[in-house]
């Protein structure tokens, strides 16, 4: 009860902040593989996320309690019900998965133009860039057609939500560094 009040007393005046982070996008796009990395460093190779599952990090100065909420059919549907206790959204995207990059666009603008409150950061990850073939940064914005949602890095979008792009590497360890930074700045 003592402890609990002290972490209140912290919290309100800002020596520490909690935030729920919806990490989604579709299946074999590397959602378990980054938080994994992020909560214990090593890559591990995952079989798909059958269920809902979370973890609790610390990142940028930020406590994070992240849902991996899987990328499959049926685990879409959960989707929306976890958006409005969310402070922030984590969508990754699988950049030398070509054939799926309609089905990843239709899934980002489903979030984007949902009832998520204005004020929850979207940070999209354009994952697996070290496969050969993939994606690059511009192709992505304008395969996903988000080039309008997604500003300069460092400005402040004025008129709507807080949205970037980050081209990442899970294998290599590239990327998902700044995305955080980035994200963390934004809570």
């Amino acid at each position: 009860m003592f402890l609990n009040w002290i972490w209140d007393i912290l919290f309100y005046f800002g020596f520490y902040k909690r935030a729920k982070l919806m990490i989604v996008g579709l299946d074999n796009a590397g959602k378990s593989t980054m938080l994994s990395l992020l909560k214990h460093g090593k890559l591990v190779q995952h079989s798909p996320t059958a269920r809902p599952v979370s973890e609790e990090m610390t990142l940028g100065g930020i406590t994070f309690t992240a849902y991996d909420l899987g990328g499959h059919e049926m685990a879409r549907r959960l989707w929306k019900d976890y958006m409005p206790a969310m402070n922030a959204v984590v969508f990754i995207v699988d950049t030398s998965d070509k054939i799926r990059i309609s089905e990843a666009k239709t899934q980002l603008k489903g979030i984007l133009e949902s009832e998520l409150p204005i004020d929850v950061p979207v940070v999209i990850l354009g994952n697996k860039t070290d496969k050969p073939g993939c994606y690059g940064r511009v192709e992505l914005l304008e395969s996903l057609e988000i080039q309008e949602d997604v500003q300069k890095y460092g400005e402040n979008n004025q008129q709507g939500r807080q949205c970037q792009l980050f081209m990442t590497s899970m294998l290599y360890r590239q990327g998902y560094g700044d995305a955080f930074r980035w994200l963390a700045a934004q809570l």
